[in-house]
């Protein structure tokens, strides 16, 4: 195990770790869209950003990548976390380049829902009937996002919801996976979360057919591409560091801090405004969110 794994955890730190990796979240997604204006697609900049992010790991931790330490007895679940990441990012990075900040942001938030159950598939923890509130209200929630006049059942309206949404479940896994895998180090999840995103990308970019811009991409572009994956390693680690220490319902919870962080960024970079319904449907998951601490049985 590595470093930080062995020393004595303060239920603080790991709390101090979720709101940082909370709040570069809600603040990614603006370099993201000035690469996008660059000429960059979401699926590129996601692929080279995060295996910028994969190579810096794997020079400061390079001694943590050994076959010993991989195969114990649990790969199985360091590539399941890869390739579920892998989707949980490029979803999260094309929703937030598709759609509205705020309501991809809200409709990923019905993560505690999915948390809810793969909590119980994985890790055996059982409903209480806080647990069964939280699916109804969150539901309730996205239900009132999604409705829209004249149409008989709340669906999606773009492509940046159903990437939100499909986002969140996927993050909803890989949360309950790094919880369950406690037998390989932070760095070593953290460096797979990042090969992940990077494969999945990469393998977008060759099914969308996108390319680069026909000029070529300029310094101050990879200099921006550099610093976003420079960004994304370190919040890796700081999340996976809180992930590890933190019981999967209470991150999930912690996470959301993030919204607030978005809330304001989107409104003083892109003035994106939510209407009422979409307010009150958002309010309706964050306070699922919030009873989600108290959803599994004593």
């Amino acid at each position: 195990m590595s470093l930080l794994s062995k020393q004595p955890q303060h239920k603080i730190f790991p709390i101090l770790a979720l709101l940082c990796g909370a709040t570069i979240w809600g603040l990614v997604w603006y370099p993201y869209r000035l690469l996008e204006q660059a000429g960059v697609s979401g699926e590129i900049s996601t692929s080279i950003t995060y295996f910028f992010a994969f190579l810096l790991g794997l020079m400061i931790f390079h001694k943590s990548v050994r076959p010993t330490l991989i195969f114990n007895g649990q790969a199985h679940l360091l590539f399941c976390m890869c390739f579920f990441a892998g989707w949980a990012n490029i979803a999260y990075i094309l929703g937030i380049l598709l759609g509205e900040i705020m309501r991809v942001l809200l409709l990923f938030y019905l993560a505690p829902l999915w948390t809810i159950i793969f909590a119980w598939l994985l890790l055996n923890e059982k409903l209480s009937k806080y647990g069964y509130f939280v699916i109804t209200f969150s539901l309730t929630g996205a239900a009132i996002m999604l409705w829209q006049p004249g149409s008989y059942f709340p669906l999606p309206s773009s492509y940046g919801d159903w990437f939100g949404l499909f986002g969140g479940f996927m993050f909803a896994l890989v949360n309950v996976l790094v919880r369950k895998d406690q037998s390989h180090s932070i760095e070593l999840k953290s460096m797979a979360i990042c090969l992940g995103a990077a494969m999945v990308g990469f393998g977008c970019t060759l099914v969308m057919d996108s390319s680069l811009p026909s000029s070529g991409i300029t310094i101050n572009t990879w200099l921006l591409l550099l610093g976003v994956g420079i960004i994304m390693f370190a919040m890796s680690i700081v999340l996976q560091y809180g992930l590890t220490h933190t019981p999967a319902n209470q991150a999930i919870v912690i996470l959301l801090f993030e919204l607030f962080v978005a809330a304001v960024a989107a409104y003083f970079l892109v003035n994106e405004a939510m209407s009422l319904m979409e307010w009150l449907g958002g309010l309706m998951i964050i306070s699922a969110s919030l009873f989600s601490t108290k959803m599994n049985q004593k």
